[in-house]
């Protein structure tokens, strides 16, 4: 393995040992065996660095998920039942991955300082969200548009993001895959009962 990747996995590697905010190159160094002044000259800098890392670390983590949802649910199985097993096997990968959620967490409050991170970021969002729109379409629906790819991947990443937050402050009462399940099932009867009505 050469420098670059060695850098790269280091910062992985201290993205869920240390956090976003607390690593600094001289760990980075330590984790990878490379040495300081290879970071400047294959990332420019820490953070641009650490933002690869970290778009790779979601990349990864974006790969299991994506698995989980073409292989772990039942494709016969009613929708709100796919979406609960989803959903289960999503909060079950958090439990794996909790450190790699903190340091996004910790990078989203680096946004406003810092264009390349926003960048990095916002490039990786937009990536998700028609990676999870199109496979969570493609188990429930035949035929979709890009317009309700993008709003069911978005959705869905609203719900990722909140999920995760709830789940990193206090696991013992986030919400599961079942609760999910319930709320959206919930929802939507109460939308339809107000149509019907209308």
């Amino acid at each position: 393995m050469g420098h670059r990747d060695a850098l790269l996995e280091g910062a992985k590697q201290c993205l869920t040992e240390k956090g976003y905010a607390r690593t600094t190159a001289r760990d980075i160094v330590a984790a990878s065996g490379a040495n300081l002044a290879s970071i400047g000259y294959h990332y420019g800098s820490k953070e641009a660095l650490l933002n690869e890392a970290l778009i790779q670390a979601n990349a990864e983590w974006g790969e299991a998920l994506e698995k989980s949802m073409v292989y772990d649910a039942d494709a016969t199985a009613p929708p709100h039942e796919q979406f609960e097993a989803i959903w289960t096997k999503v909060i079950e990968l958090f439990s794996g991955h909790r450190r790699l959620w903190a340091a996004n967490f910790e990078a989203f409050t680096q946004i406003e300082h810092s264009p390349e991170i926003r960048e990095a970021l916002a490039s990786g969002l937009q990536e998700a969200r028609f990676g999870m729109g199109e496979s969570l379409l493609a188990r429930l629906a035949e035929g979709h548009d890009e317009r309700a790819v993008r709003a069911v991947g978005s959705f869905f990443q609203a719900l990722l993001t909140g999920v995760m937050a709830q789940w990193l402050i206090d696991p013992e009462s986030a919400p599961t895959g079942q609760d999910l399940s319930y709320a959206l099932l919930a929802i939507t009867a109460g939308l339809r009962e107000k149509e019907m009505s209308e």
